[in-house]
Protein backbone atom coordinates (compact mmCIF):
# COMPACT_ATOMS: atom_id res chain seq x y z
CA UNK A 1 0.00 0.00 0.00
CA UNK A 2 1.52 3.54 -0.99
CA UNK A 3 2.77 5.86 1.76
CA UNK A 4 -0.03 8.94 2.98
CA UNK A 5 2.72 11.79 3.07
CA UNK A 6 0.66 15.20 3.30
CA UNK A 7 2.47 18.24 2.71
CA UNK A 8 2.20 21.84 3.92
CA UNK A 9 3.61 24.87 2.90
CA UNK A 10 7.55 25.30 1.85
CA UNK A 11 6.98 21.49 1.36
CA UNK A 12 4.30 21.55 -0.87
CA UNK A 13 6.12 24.62 -2.96
CA UNK A 14 8.86 22.24 -2.85
CA UNK A 15 6.96 19.38 -4.17
CA UNK A 16 5.18 21.40 -7.45
CA UNK A 17 8.48 22.03 -8.39
CA UNK A 18 9.75 18.89 -8.46
CA UNK A 19 6.46 17.74 -9.94
CA UNK A 20 6.64 20.22 -12.75
CA UNK A 21 10.12 19.78 -13.45
CA UNK A 22 9.32 16.30 -14.58
CA UNK A 23 6.37 16.88 -16.37
CA UNK A 24 5.44 20.91 -17.65
CA UNK A 25 2.22 20.12 -19.14
CA UNK A 26 -1.00 19.67 -18.21
CA UNK A 27 -4.75 20.50 -18.25
CA UNK A 28 -6.44 23.78 -17.25
CA UNK A 29 -9.72 23.27 -16.42
CA UNK A 30 -11.51 26.29 -16.33
CA UNK A 31 -15.85 27.05 -16.12
CA UNK A 32 -15.49 24.38 -12.91
CA UNK A 33 -18.97 25.56 -12.21
CA UNK A 34 -20.60 24.49 -15.49
CA UNK A 35 -20.71 21.52 -17.08
CA UNK A 36 -19.34 20.10 -19.30
CA UNK A 37 -15.97 21.70 -17.91
CA UNK A 38 -13.88 23.39 -20.43
CA UNK A 39 -10.54 22.10 -20.72
CA UNK A 40 -6.92 23.65 -22.44
CA UNK A 41 -3.54 22.27 -21.97
CA UNK A 42 -1.28 24.28 -20.62
CA UNK A 43 2.82 24.67 -20.21
CA UNK A 44 4.08 25.56 -16.97
CA UNK A 45 6.61 28.39 -17.06
CA UNK A 46 7.24 28.60 -13.20
CA UNK A 47 6.44 27.54 -9.72
CA UNK A 48 7.75 30.77 -8.05
CA UNK A 49 8.41 30.99 -4.24
CA UNK A 50 5.12 31.44 -3.01
CA UNK A 51 3.79 28.54 -5.09
CA UNK A 52 2.09 30.32 -7.41
CA UNK A 53 2.40 28.59 -10.90
CA UNK A 54 2.81 30.99 -14.34
CA UNK A 55 1.73 30.29 -17.86
CA UNK A 56 1.55 32.30 -20.90
CA UNK A 57 -1.78 32.30 -22.58
CA UNK A 58 -3.13 34.58 -25.24
CA UNK A 59 -5.17 37.32 -24.54
CA UNK A 60 -8.01 36.72 -27.31
CA UNK A 61 -8.09 32.67 -25.47
CA UNK A 62 -11.78 31.19 -24.31
CA UNK A 63 -9.44 30.31 -21.47
CA UNK A 64 -8.41 34.15 -20.37
CA UNK A 65 -11.96 35.28 -20.81
CA UNK A 66 -13.17 32.94 -18.27
CA UNK A 67 -10.39 33.41 -15.75
CA UNK A 68 -11.88 37.30 -16.04
CA UNK A 69 -15.69 35.99 -15.48
CA UNK A 70 -14.72 33.63 -12.76
CA UNK A 71 -11.11 32.93 -11.75
CA UNK A 72 -11.63 29.27 -10.11
CA UNK A 73 -9.64 26.62 -11.50
CA UNK A 74 -7.87 23.30 -11.80
CA UNK A 75 -4.89 21.96 -13.12
CA UNK A 76 -4.21 18.33 -13.43
CA UNK A 77 -0.83 16.96 -14.64
CA UNK A 78 0.41 13.21 -15.40
CA UNK A 79 4.27 12.19 -16.16
CA UNK A 80 3.15 8.28 -16.97
CA UNK A 81 6.86 7.91 -17.62
CA UNK A 82 7.54 8.43 -13.87
CA UNK A 83 4.44 7.11 -12.70
CA UNK A 84 3.76 11.11 -11.13
CA UNK A 85 0.50 12.81 -10.62
CA UNK A 86 -0.65 15.77 -9.45
CA UNK A 87 -4.12 17.36 -9.08
CA UNK A 88 -4.20 21.40 -8.15
CA UNK A 89 -7.45 23.35 -7.38
CA UNK A 90 -7.41 27.21 -6.60
CA UNK A 91 -7.58 30.85 -8.29
CA UNK A 92 -6.14 32.40 -11.37
CA UNK A 93 -5.90 35.69 -12.85
CA UNK A 94 -5.03 37.22 -16.31
CA UNK A 95 -1.37 39.24 -15.73
CA UNK A 96 -0.08 41.77 -18.61
CA UNK A 97 3.74 42.48 -16.84
CA UNK A 98 6.44 42.27 -19.41
CA UNK A 99 8.67 42.35 -17.19
CA UNK A 100 7.37 38.80 -15.66
CA UNK A 101 6.76 38.01 -19.25
CA UNK A 102 10.71 38.47 -19.82
CA UNK A 103 11.90 36.88 -16.92
CA UNK A 104 9.94 33.82 -18.28
CA UNK A 105 9.73 33.68 -21.85
CA UNK A 106 11.96 30.99 -23.94
CA UNK A 107 12.62 30.36 -27.67
CA UNK A 108 9.59 27.41 -27.21
CA UNK A 109 6.94 30.25 -26.52
CA UNK A 110 7.64 31.27 -29.95
CA UNK A 111 5.63 28.86 -30.88
CA UNK A 112 2.74 30.27 -29.98
CA UNK A 113 3.69 34.20 -29.67
CA UNK A 114 5.87 34.79 -33.21
CA UNK A 115 6.04 38.40 -32.49
CA UNK A 116 8.00 36.77 -29.52
CA UNK A 117 7.95 38.89 -26.38
CA UNK A 118 6.09 41.80 -28.00
CA UNK A 119 3.42 40.02 -29.61
CA UNK A 120 0.23 41.84 -28.74
CA UNK A 121 -1.58 39.10 -27.34
CA UNK A 122 0.74 37.71 -25.56
CA UNK A 123 -0.48 37.55 -21.34
CA UNK A 124 0.22 35.97 -18.61
CA UNK A 125 -2.02 33.85 -16.20
CA UNK A 126 -0.61 33.53 -12.61
CA UNK A 127 -2.66 30.05 -10.78
CA UNK A 128 -2.09 30.78 -7.12
CA UNK A 129 -3.23 26.78 -5.83
CA UNK A 130 -4.27 26.14 -2.63
CA UNK A 131 -4.57 22.73 -1.94
CA UNK A 132 -4.68 19.50 -4.13
CA UNK A 133 -3.53 16.27 -4.17
CA UNK A 134 -0.20 14.07 -5.72
CA UNK A 135 0.80 10.43 -6.66
CA UNK A 136 4.41 9.83 -6.82
CA UNK A 137 6.70 6.97 -7.17
CA UNK A 138 10.19 6.62 -5.68
CA UNK A 139 11.16 4.78 -9.09
CA UNK A 140 10.76 5.09 -12.75
CA UNK A 141 8.02 3.35 -14.95
CA UNK A 142 10.49 0.05 -16.27
CA UNK A 143 11.36 -0.14 -12.52
CA UNK A 144 7.84 0.04 -11.47
CA UNK A 145 6.56 -2.87 -14.05
CA UNK A 146 9.06 -5.03 -12.62
CA UNK A 147 7.97 -4.05 -9.83
CA UNK A 148 4.31 -5.19 -10.46
CA UNK A 149 5.13 -8.57 -12.27
CA UNK A 150 7.35 -9.51 -9.14
CA UNK A 151 4.52 -9.11 -6.79
CA UNK A 152 1.84 -11.11 -8.97
CA UNK A 153 4.39 -14.18 -8.94
CA UNK A 154 4.74 -13.63 -5.16
CA UNK A 155 1.26 -12.43 -4.33
CA UNK A 156 3.04 -9.77 -1.94
CA UNK A 157 2.12 -6.00 -2.85
CA UNK A 158 5.07 -3.91 -4.05
CA UNK A 159 3.62 -0.66 -4.26
CA UNK A 160 6.68 2.03 -2.66
CA UNK A 161 4.33 4.98 -4.07
CA UNK A 162 3.77 8.37 -1.82
CA UNK A 163 0.87 10.33 -2.23
CA UNK A 164 -1.44 12.80 -0.26
CA UNK A 165 -2.43 16.27 0.09
CA UNK A 166 -0.91 19.49 -1.28
CA UNK A 167 -1.78 22.84 0.82
CA UNK A 168 0.13 25.38 -0.27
Amino acid sequence: MSEIKHLYGQATIEKLRELANQEKTGLLVYQVSTFPLKVCPMYIQQVDDEGDVWFFSGKDSEHNASILQDGRVQFLSSNTGDSAYFSLSGYAEIVNDREKAEELWSPMAKIWFQEGIDDPNLSLIRFRPNMGYYWDTKTNRMIEFLKMAASVVTGKTADDSVQGKLVV
